[in-house]
């Protein structure tokens, strides 16, 4: 049975927060230009002292700037910033300049290791069967109190059934949204309007003759339509990823990259436009899963915070990053999203176990 790990506040009425000053304030004097001796944001919940009183940040990400607005904390990244904003100052995060990082937040149940001991960290040698367990578990809480963010590569639609398994998640109300990039809806549509994947057949992985044409004829068909939406009305699809989201309303967001085809239609090419439709997805997330994608699990890792605020409650936000490779998994690691549960698995044989423990187990 999920629990969900309890938030405690840090005590403001000790000596050391009482004693610490108001924070210091800049303003912003060239647009998109911070002035000297900012601060930058982390990943855990920060607070800040502003006459006397302490304020948590509600909403953040990953190296961006606090801005004092209306009496909140309103976190910004640096091409925001506006002439005249009050940007807050200060490089210690201890309290000592009004700036306090709470990293030991929240409270999970104790879990004592010897400090010598075999297989403690997470590799293909892993056991992840207990991991299974508790994202079953948590997907079923967060399918009704929780906002569950897929970021996904495109070896996830490679073949049909991993296709299927995505599909069936959204139809039961596994996810509420999907992030990407180009490949993985060009591949999907490929699969609706041909059965391959860069011409190769999704369920026996026959190679087709001119098969490596079937993902260009899959974006011009589409763009002959003019969208996304139109394409799957014109040519009557009736299943795979991009058209579960679209037939229950699930937002997706594809970010375009420098070698693209195409692309689609809905690829957005300017990859800070992108940025920031990802962000408005992630910013009250409160389960990101990243499959088999290393440049957009990095990104939705740095954009999502340890923490969010829902009706006044803070409560984690939990990050599952998938892969076959644990280089890419530990790059993650490296890039600052600390707050992970990493499985090294193939991507079609984790999507088939978790959804035969979420669907097939339940039903």
């Amino acid at each position: 049975m999920f629990e969900m790990p309890k938030y405690v506040e840090p005590d403001f009425n000790h000596e050391k927060f009482i004693q610490s000053p108001d924070v210091q304030i800049g303003e912003v004097a060239i647009k998109g230009v911070a002035p000297d001796n900012y601060h930058a944001t982390s990943i855990y919940p920060e607070y800040f002292k502003v006459e006397g009183r302490w304020i948590l940040a509600q909403q953040t990400r990953m190296d961006c700037v606090p801005v004092l607005e209306n009496g909140e904390i309103i976190v910004k990244e640096f091409r925001k910033l506006e002439i005249g904003e009050k940007v807050i100052l200060g490089r210690k995060d201890d309290g000592s300049e009004g700036i306090y990082m709470h990293d030991k937040s929240f409270v999970v149940p104790d879990n004592e290791i010897d400090a010598f001991a075999f297989r403690s960290g997470r590799s293909r040698e892993t056991s992840f069967s207990r991991d299974y367990e508790r994202l079953r578990d948590l997907l079923r809480h967060e399918k009704e109190h929780g906002k569950i963010i897929w970021v996904l590569g495109p070896a996830a639609v490679f073949d049909y059934r991993s296709r299927n398994a995505i599909s069936t998640l959204i139809e039961h109300g596994y996810v509420h949204a999907v992030l990407g990039g180009n490949a993985v809806a060009t591949h999907d549509l490929e699969g609706a309007f041909f059965r391959t994947a860069l011409g190769q057949d999704i369920q026996n992985q026959d190679l087709k003759p001119n098969g490596h044409y079937h993902h260009l004829d899959a974006i011009n068909m589409v763009r002959k339509s003019g969208t996304v939406e139109k394409a799957i009305e014109d040519y009557k699809i009736q299943g795979g990823v991009i058209y579960s989201c679209v037939k229950n309303n699930i937002p997706y967001v594809l970010g375009g990259s420098i070698r693209d085809d195409g692309p689609l239609p809905c690829v957005f090419g300017d990859v800070y436009e992108a940025q920031d439709e990802m962000r408005n997805q992630l910013q009250n997330a409160t389960t990101v899963i990243c499959l088999a994608t290393q440049l957009h699990t990095i990104a939705a890792g740095n954009m999502t915070p340890s923490y969010t605020v829902i009706d006044g409650e803070v409560r984690p936000v939990f990050i599952y990053a998938v892969d076959v490779s644990e280089i890419v998994l530990n790059k993650l690691r490296d890039r600052g999203t600390l707050e992970v549960t990493t499985i090294v698995s193939n991507i079609q044989d984790f999507l088939y176990k978790l959804n035969g423990l979420l669907i097939d187990e339940k039903e």
